[in-house]
């Protein structure tokens, strides 16, 4: 498919927003953090004399947003069955070190999304992508200096967060599926990296050449350990592997989350105080969190389930999305198949492969290009 990183359109077919209600889990667990939230609760678990003046500068590192204060009661029910879904998102800001990736125009945009539903005894979960050019109804938010920016139909779903940030971000979201997101966590280019390169790689085989100039990615067919900047584009690669489309680069990323989290599985973190110390230092540098997880303290009881779910234990899929007709380069939902999305997490059960089943989400086969080891 074409470029489809240009500048979103109105239109004027009405979207559907999503009613309904949402759980308040019973615990802060969640596989959503893996590597922040391995390092913080293992740097608890180690203590030592150095542990107060650590402590407080891990706790310095976290950059949070108050989610609730910035949306109000204006959210989906919480309702308490044990479940939790966190919006995980990966800015493409240009700012500071990130303006090798392209011209710094003041603004980011969520280049990655992914809803994680953790279901009740936090055995299990389910990842929902979100692609970033799906023409969604957005929401009025209000952007950092506090004014109003009117939301409209058929405007691209990455821009929610470009003109209002995490808070508008989770309020398309949560507009969208009718599910409250008890959990915000973003990553942006630069952290990514610096997150692979401390955790030493990550070990991936790819069954066939990957070339792009565009995001500097040259990989032979077999196997490999990426380092940060590799990671990063391959993770951002479309003409490389596929057909070029966001759909393509999707499978991708979620090939590499599963093979990141059998590595961080792994990884001998708790074997090494200083190993443990740096990659928690780079985690919690690299992360900006909701106000309820920045901290260490939080951070390590957020991480307290992540042992019992692996990457054989999460179901990824895509939106249920069609091409748009009128324009290539962006994706319309599939509303039917959607609710069955939706209301699947809403009840804390499996998504059903029906909902998946018409969608040009998951269909192409970029995703069996790479897998772990």
């Amino acid at each position: 498919m074409p470029d489809q990183n240009t500048p979103a359109t109105e239109n004027p077919t009405p979207r559907r927003r999503a009613k309904g209600r949402r759980r308040k889990p019973r615990s802060t667990r969640s596989r959503a953090a893996v590597i922040a939230a391995w390092a913080a609760a293992g740097l608890l678990v180690l203590g030592g004399t150095g542990l107060g003046y650590v402590y407080v500068k891990l706790n310095d590192n976290i950059q949070g947003v108050d989610i609730n204060a910035a949306l109000g009661t204006d959210r989906p029910q919480n309702v308490d069955n044990g479940s939790m879904d966190i919006l995980v998102l990966g800015s493409d800001s240009r700012s500071g070190k990130n303006s090798e990736y392209g011209k710094d125009e003041g603004t980011a945009r969520s280049d990655t999304a992914m809803v994680v539903h953790v279901y009740e005894g936090h055995k299990k979960a389910s990842v929902v992508s979100i692609p970033r050019d799906t023409l969604v109804t957005r929401p009025t938010c209000t952007d950092s200096k506090g004014d109003k920016v009117p939301g409209g139909r058929e405007l691209m779903f990455n821009t929610a967060y470009q003109v209002g940030g995490p808070a508008c971000a989770v309020k398309t979201v949560e507009a969208m599926s009718g599910i409250r997101m008890d959990h915000y966590i973003e990553v942006d280019f630069t952290g990514f990296k610096k997150l692979i390169d401390t955790l030493g790689g990550v070990d991936i085989t790819t069954k066939q050449d990957i070339d792009d100039d565009e995001s500097h990615l040259h990989l032979k067919a077999g196997k490999h350990t990426l380092t940060g900047e590799q990671a990063l584009g391959l993770v951002r690669t479309r003409h490389g592997v596929g057909d070029g489309s966001d759909l393509g680069r999707i499978q991708l990323q979620q090939a590499f989350v599963k093979a990141l989290i059998k590595q961080v599985k792994e990884v001998g973190v708790f074997s090494s105080p200083q190993k443990l110390y740096d990659l928690a230092d780079t985690a919690t540098s690299a992360l900006t969190t909701d106000s309820e997880l920045d901290s260490v303290k939080n951070l390590a009881g957020f991480a307290s389930g992540l042992k019992d779910i692996g990457a054989e234990d999460m179901k990824m899929i895509t939106l249920p999305v069609q091409y748009d007709p009128a324009n290539l380069n962006r994706v319309l939902p599939l509303e039917k198949q959607d609710r069955k999305v939706w209301a699947a997490l809403e009840a804390d059960k499996p998504i059903p492969a029906s909902a998946v089943k018409d969608s040009a989400g998951d269909k192409g086969s970029a995703g069996s290009v790479v897998s772990s080891g």
